[in-house]
């Protein structure tokens, strides 16, 4: 090697155009972040249920992982940091929707608009940062996106809580633009690089994942309102008197399917597929995307549950739900930025079954201690442990995913993680949902046919068909326009109120199972390979 081989390698870029980098994963984060701590504000402003409110959270993951993998080949056609600048325009329009929304279904569609953006940013964060940086600046550039997250998350529920109390949900989306606006002007100090014109879209088989997505996420997240299994008399239609709901959960795992075969029908005719199945070609690939899938997920469900239950049942503010969460999400912050220190000790496969244990305990702790005051000791230090589990494995199947397989796959790891991810936040958040709404359905039916306080007459005047999520004075609103007694309402509300808390219970102890399965693909976890992800150039079209 030269001496002026040695000065280049040594090198060092500037750290500018990773702010910007940096401030994109921070504006995807918070935006997702604020959105359940806005969820009482939007419930009154829209005048909607809190389950069709948390379609904007669902809407946002759907969208993000149905485009990514059509995203990560855009990229790679137009050119990252011309791409990159449209879809962070598009991004703030999006916020602009938001501040301004009349209705829910704008809010709907301007996080239909933000993930469609946020599509193409994810695969490009990597893609720019292997552009601009080499070597061990890389690979901190690399873990700056893991604590980007993490601190978005602290700062929404801080800031979107405050905001939320004092002012008003729709605030929150000045930053979420502001964010957008730095993001873009930063992105004039990315390296440029020109597309490839060669680089070929698989039409079919983005119309396969894309397909299968939407209908498993929209499935999904109107089972208890559809209907689980026989469709209800709220369902758009039936199908053979089959709930919509479960057909497009089948369907979407048929086109699932189908994306597969035809991908592998793709390859072996030597054409380029939409994403190339070597990567997860290997039982420790594959455990590391359903670890990554489940981990997601149990985060999704309890960033809706806590907030669902802090503002619409206990009808506290904003600002009570992010001193709530605040432990957990502050200890998730603090452990994915540490976390990376005891790679050269610990391996992935050590971590990752010490992280999903603790994660479980700690959910089945707070399925036996939590009450309807958050704020006691126990129900801290359960959010705490959680927080150690979700801290570590965020960062930790983060690293894996792009270690784990050989350099000329990172295009296609990229999007493979960017869909994983984002499906599992939007199927976590419509699985919790519809599982805390069906349990309560079935325990205040329970509870109302064995009690003898209320007369059958009353029983018959409410609705219990369409059990939702209500506060104490909601439920005493409802219940003035019937003919109960004083001492009714107050047995109605005593019952309505049991049965909320059984049913946070119930939901708190099957997602520790859901955790506990997930030791299963920890087991098979590879070792940490600290590798360098490739530059685009070297990435082939496949």
């Amino acid at each position: 090697m030269t001496s002026e081989q040695k000065v280049a390698t040594v090198e060092k870029a500037s750290w500018a155009p990773l702010v910007g980098l940096f401030l994109a994963q921070v504006l995807m984060s918070f935006n997702v972040a604020v959105l359940p701590v806005s969820l009482g504000g939007m419930v009154e402003d829209f005048g909607v249920p809190p389950t069709v409110v948390s379609s904007t959270i669902v809407t946002y993951g759907v969208a993000v992982a149905a485009l990514v993998m059509v995203g990560a080949k855009l990229g790679q056609r137009v050119g990252w940091v011309l791409i990159f600048r449209i879809v962070v325009v598009i991004f703030a329009c999006s916020s602009v929707m938001m501040l301004v929304s009349p209705s829910v279904g704008w809010a709907i569609t301007g996080q239909a608009l933000a993930g469609a953006s946020a599509a193409i940013i994810v695969p490009a964060l990597v893609a720019l940062i292997a552009e601009n940086y080499k070597g061990t600046q890389q690979a901190t550039a690399i873990g700056s996106l893991g604590s980007a997250r993490a601190i978005s998350g602290v700062s929404a529920f801080l800031i979107g809580g405050a905001l939320g109390t004092f002012i008003g949900w729709r605030p929150v989306f000045i930053i979420v633009f502001a964010l957008a606006v730095a993001v873009f002007f930063f992105s004039f100090r990315l390296r440029s690089d020109r597309g490839n014109a060669s680089v070929r879209i698989d039409a079919v088989g983005a119309v396969f994942i894309g397909a299968a997505i939407i209908l498993l996420t929209v499935g999904f997240n109107n089972l208890n309102a559809w209907g689980v299994l026989t469709a209800r008399p709220t369902a758009p239609l039936s199908v053979l008197g089959l709930s919509p709901a479960i057909v497009m959960v089948v369907l979407g795992l048929i086109l699932g399917q189908c994306f597969f075969l035809w991908t592998r029908r793709r390859s072996r005719r030597g054409l380029a597929p939409l994403v190339s199945l070597a990567v997860l070609g290997s039982s420790k690939e594959r455990a590391a995307v359903y670890a990554m899938f489940i981990v997601v997920a149990l985060e999704a469900a309890l960033n809706f549950t806590v907030p669902l239950y802090i503002q619409i049942v206990q009808g506290r503010t904003p600002l009570d739900t992010s001193l709530a969460m605040l432990p957990f999400n502050l200890t998730v912050f603090i452990v994915a930025t540490l976390v990376v220190r005891f790679y050269k000790k610990y391996s992935p496969r050590a971590i990752g079954v010490f992280s999903f244990s603790l994660t479980t305990i700690a959910l089945v702790w707070l399925a036996f201690v939590v009450t309807n005051n958050w704020e006691t000791i126990p129900t801290i230090a359960g959010l705490i442990v959680f927080g150690i589990g979700q801290g570590a494995l965020v960062t930790l199947v983060f690293n894996v995913l792009v270690t784990a397989s050989p350099k000329e796959a990172a295009g296609d790891v990229g999007s493979v993680r960017g869909t994983t991810q984002n499906l599992a936040s939007a199927v976590g958040t419509a699985l919790a949902g519809a599982m805390l709404v069906t349990i309560l359905g079935l325990n205040i039916g329970q509870a109302v046919a064995n009690n003898v306080e209320l007369p059958q007459n009353l029983v018959d005047q409410v609705d219990l068909d369409d059990v939702n999520f209500v506060s104490n004075d909601q439920l005493r609103e409802v219940l003035g326009a019937t003919d109960a007694t004083a001492q009714e309402v107050d047995r109605a509300v005593e019952i309505n109120a049991e049965a909320r808390l059984r049913a946070l219970k119930l939901g708190l102890l099957l997602l520790g199972g859901i955790s506990s399965i997930a030791i299963v693909p920890a087991t098979r976890l590879p070792k940490y390979r600290p590798d360098e992800i490739p530059a685009p150039d070297n990435v082939e079209s496949r």
